[in-house]
């Protein structure tokens, strides 16, 4: 057992059935005439319908499609949720949770949320009538402290993006649902269904940019929604048609086939980032890892305790200034310099000025999101070479000064 293995143990074990649900559920070949075992892309805006008013489940393809109904089927198996809907977008999904709720209504949300949620919250769904408060949810009495009669939906994310701070799920649940009418949102982008259920751990609605590891190979833009309440459904489902945000029938085919690897998937970017963080807290370039999955961090125990592994995100401060960060992400050769994360592929980018450039200048200094910043997607490929992309990149950031060796 290597060092990375040996790291991981602790954790949950893994959801029983998971890679069995992901390539079976949903997928019945008898539901299609062709018998095709892989499901079809059904391109198709309008069904026949038997008789004015009777269709045969289908009607016109923004209120519901074949290929969408399969991978809506699956996610919410993996989910362990009765139902999912599926939208155009990570943000589209966030527009349609928050039409949950009406003008004077409050939101709680995390502090360290990502950048286009901030954004949206702040700058739209502020102007709307929304009132919004962001407090650091990995504390229990500033989340209780931030509930008025007012509040109607919390929203939290962990881990947080791009600070890694674990959130206690059930902690929040127990919290939020003393109160009467509150919606508990849990972004769990970040830890993809297969390493986190929120849902199990009390969240009313477990929602996903599947753009990133629910796919899984950066070719397609979604998001996902998972809930158990048969009103919360019904709600959602109405708003899902009634805004019309929905993914292409194309797109819904290429995350439905992502879904079937997604379990071995995730156990390699784990084994990978590990490996990654181990390193990057034994290099003398750096300042500081944020690692869930290491014991350095402030909430591992938690993380092992709500979770059954650690995804590909590691975040790192690297010695020196802004220059020094500049030079190391300009250096990468294997890491591609680009925003996202949860493709095969290793990304790295600059929170600052790359994803949470919106955030204000204040709010980013408070949270961490400082020059010095950078967050990495670990991919699947060869760790070795993951490893010496990073070696030769902090190097060309900080020379090895004379006769000195590395």
């Amino acid at each position: 057992m290597d060092k990375a293995e040996d790291a991981s143990q602790g954790f949950l074990p893994p959801f029983e059935h998971f890679a069995t649900q992901a390539i079976h559920v949903g997928q019945d070949p008898e539901q299609w005439s062709s018998m095709a075992v892989v499901p079809p892309i059904s391109l198709s805006t309008t069904f026949k319908q038997l008789a004015p008013g009777q269709h045969c489940g289908f009607e016109y393809s923004r209120s519901g499609n074949p290929t969408r109904n399969c991978l809506e089927k699956a996610v919410a198996a993996l989910d362990g949720a009765k139902y999912c809907l599926a939208y155009s977008s990570g943000l589209a999904a966030t527009l349609n949770i928050a039409h949950l709720l009406k003008v004077g209504d409050a939101v709680v949300c995390v502090d360290d949320v990502y950048g286009g949620t901030n954004r949206y919250f702040r700058k739209i769904a502020s102007q709307m009538g929304l009132k919004f408060t962001f407090v650091d949810c990995s504390k229990m009495e500033c989340l209780e402290a931030a509930i008025t009669p007012e509040t109607k939906l919390v929203w939290l994310e962990t881990p947080t993006n791009p600070t890694l701070k674990v959130i206690d799920i059930q902690g929040c649940a127990d919290i939020v649902h003393k109160h009467k009418d509150i919606i508990l949102v849990v972004d769990n982008t970040f830890m993809s269904a297969y390493f986190q259920r929120p849902l199990s751990l009390g969240a009313d609605i477990c929602m996903y940019s599947a753009t990133k590891y629910m796919n899984g190979h950066s070719d397609v833009v979604m998001g996902l929604v998972s809930v158990n309440c048969d009103d919360l459904y019904e709600r959602l489902k109405f708003l899902q048609n009634a805004l019309g945000a929905v993914p292409s029938p194309f797109d819904c085919f290429l995350c439905n086939r992502g879904l079937k690897t997604l379990q071995i998937r995730m156990k390699q970017h784990f084994h990978n980032a590990l490996a990654v963080a181990q390193y990057l807290e034994s290099n003398l370039r750096v300042e500081k890892v944020i690692y869930p999955g290491l014991p350095s961090h402030p909430q591992h125990e938690l993380m092992k305790r709500q979770s059954s592994g650690c995804p590909g995100m590691v975040t790192f401060y690297i010695k020196g200034n802004l220059e020094h960060a500049e030079i190391f992400l300009k250096n990468l050769k294997l890491f591609v310099l680009a925003e996202s994360l949860g493709g095969y592929e290793s990304l790295a980018e600059h929170p600052a000025i790359m994803t949470h450039a919106s955030v204000p200048e204040e709010e980013r200094e408070v949270l961490g999101i400082n020059d010095t910043l950078i967050r990495l997607s670990v991919g699947l490929e060869n760790i070795q070479d993951i490893l010496e992309d990073l070696e030769q990149a902090l190097k060309a950031a900080h020379p090895p000064k004379a006769g000195e060796h590395g």
